[in-house]
């Protein structure tokens, strides 16, 4: 591939544990339909509060991969 050229897709990762692991769920599950993944950006992390603790993790992600000839 000479110059890449790449598409964005944006996605919203949860988890229970982390913000890693939001974020990591997210690109496993979109690499499952998605082919040549290559970046994230994360955009925005947010989170739901319960008893005085976090409760679930969620973090929007833009996704950069690049677009087959």
């Amino acid at each position: 591939m000479k110059d890449p050229v790449y598409k964005l897709i944006e996605l919203t990762g949860t988890s229970t544990t982390s913000v890693e692991e939001a974020v990591d769920g997210a690109i496993k599950r979109a690499n499952k339909t998605v082919k040549n993944l290559r970046w994230f950006e994360v955009i925005e992390t947010r989170g739901s509060i319960e008893k005085g603790k976090v409760q679930h993790w969620q973090v929007t992600i833009k996704v950069g991969f690049a677009v087959e000839d």
